[in-house]
């Protein structure tokens, strides 16, 4: 039995996303951005589709949310279904936004205590979907997920 959807209606939303991407023949991770209770940012993992070195699910949700002031991005909350990578925590603190919530991350961990100490809230809310969802990715597409996050693919392939 698929693990339930989440209580938080945002998370589910990057959740989504996630499956987006996923359809879309890419890697399942997803990101939202909210403001104010309001999402006004989507993004999904479009590397592959886009063959883009940096499309992460943060930056295509920043990207998707347009510009914004500093006073809006401090009372924003971003969503991702992993763990935000170097360069994604680093536009999270370029911009000032105060609050990450994390779908999980036991597949993959950023720096989430040098965020943290930064300032920045870091939730971790362990998701069963997100962890699912990268689980099976990873066993399936081991070169994919490896060129994602920069290292070298298992041997033996």
């Amino acid at each position: 039995m698929p693990p339930a959807p989440p209580a938080d209606p945002f998370l589910a939303a990057a959740i989504a996303e996630a499956e987006t991407g996923r359809d879309e023949g890419g890697i399942p991770i997803g990101s939202v951005l909210v403001l104010d209770g309001e999402i006004v940012g989507r993004g999904h993992n479009r590397r592959v589709q886009d063959g883009s070195a940096v499309l992460h699910a943060e930056i295509d949700c920043l990207a998707n949310a347009g510009r914004r002031t500093a006073a809006e991005y401090a009372r924003a909350t971003i969503y991702s279904t992993l763990s935000p990578c170097d360069m994604c925590s680093g536009a999270i603190l370029l911009f000032g936004i105060p609050r990450v919530v994390v779908g999980e991350n036991r597949t993959f961990r950023g720096p989430e205590e040098y965020v943290r100490s930064r300032g920045v809230e870091v939730q971790i809310a362990d998701d069963p979907t997100c962890v699912a969802m990268m689980r099976r990715f990873v066993a399936e597409h081991p070169e994919l997920w490896s060129e994602d996050i920069g290292e070298e693919p298992p041997s033996g392939r």
